[in-house]
């Protein structure tokens, strides 16, 4: 059974040439040779305008498009970061320039001088620029240390999955072994892999179960329903308290709103549906305000010009991440 899973993952490796992409089929290939996951966002400045899109998933050892057009903006910039699937402190590969993103898929269009991120649910991710020489056809490579060839990075990052998923994994680099060949085949028998199934499906389940248990850094909304969510988080520390909103979380997407690790015992969740009607509430109160907001304190909301909701407590007391599931009736009952 242990040469058997041993001689899979090898043939899995002889199967991970990345998918070909054709000069007329594309202007801006992004190229993955990591072993993580990553989505990556794009940006096309033409003054006085810009153009960003996001989010671009390429899995370890693939290629994919980003841009059809060809590449005749005066500058383009680029930004990768890690799928919330992986454990660990996330990652990303970007420089120094400030760029409006969502988390959710997007386009974006406004102007270069335009103060940044006023939008809804928009904030600022470094980006930094890509030198394609004046090409209108290019392709650029993520990479990581130690370097990776394609097939390499495939592999690693299938043992880098594996691993999210439980799985004892020794070494995460781009050699076959018998221990990830049984943990891969065990995988497969578990998730009722087709015969036919290959990467495309193996890499969408791997993040697809990891993400079901992986809590990232800080504290990530996801919203598991059929409606576009607004959410207001609130902290308690001592006789202090803040409260923060309102981020759009869009069906099917994840929010990271908070990204540094959790220390406290708690954190306070309130979830509106864009009809209005509330969704996530509890017995602790804290003050909101209908625009973008964050208020210091409790108490005092109407004098202060402010509204008063209720907040359901989540608890994450002893971890550094937290993830919160909103279905179409709110949290899961405990």
């Amino acid at each position: 059974m242990m040469r058997a899973a041993g001689l899979a993952l090898l043939a899995l490796a002889g199967l991970l040439a990345p998918a070909a992409v054709s000069p007329a089929q594309a202007a801006l290939t992004l190229c993955n040779r990591t072993s993580y996951i990553l989505y990556a966002a794009t940006s096309a400045i033409q003054s006085p305008r810009s153009d960003t899109q996001g989010w671009t998933r390429i899995a370890p050892g693939d290629c994919h498009l980003a841009r059809k057009e060809a590449l005749t903006a005066e500058t383009y910039l680029v930004h990768a970061r890690t799928s919330i699937a992986h454990s660990g402190p996330a990652r990303a590969w970007g420089g120094n320039y400030p760029v409006c993103v969502k988390d959710a898929n997007f386009a974006i269009r406004q102007g270069v001088t335009q103060p940044y991120c006023t939008a809804e649910d928009t904030f600022a991710l470094p980006f930094a620029p890509l030198d394609n020489g004046g090409r209108s056809v290019w392709t650029m490579h993520f990479d990581e240390k130690p370097a990776l060839s394609m097939p390499q990075s495939q592999l690693a990052g299938v043992k880098r999955l594996l691993k999210d998923n439980g799985y004892k994994i020794a070494r995460i680099d781009g050699s076959p072994d018998k221990a990830t060949g049984a943990a891969l085949a065990d995988f497969r028998k578990r998730m009722r892999f087709k015969e036919s199934d290959g990467n495309v499906e193996l890499f969408n389940a791997l993040e697809r179960e990891a993400r079901k248990t992986i809590a990232p850094a800080g504290y990530t909304v996801c919203n598991d329903g059929k409606e576009a969510l607004l959410v207001a988080l609130a902290q308690k520390d001592g006789s202090k308290a803040v409260s923060r909103g309102w981020w759009t979380v869009t069906t099917g997407a994840c929010a990271r709103t908070m990204t540094t690790p959790l220390t406290g015992d708690a954190v306070f969740l309130a979830a509106m549906r864009k009809s209005g009607t509330t969704l996530v509430t509890g017995t602790d109160r804290f003050c909101v305000a209908q625009a973008a907001f964050e208020v210091q304190g409790v108490g005092n909301c109407k004098t202060r010009g402010l509204s008063e909701i209720g907040f359901a407590r989540t608890d994450t007391k002893g971890v550094s991440g937290y993830v919160a599931r909103i279905g179409p009736l709110g949290l899961p009952k405990k």
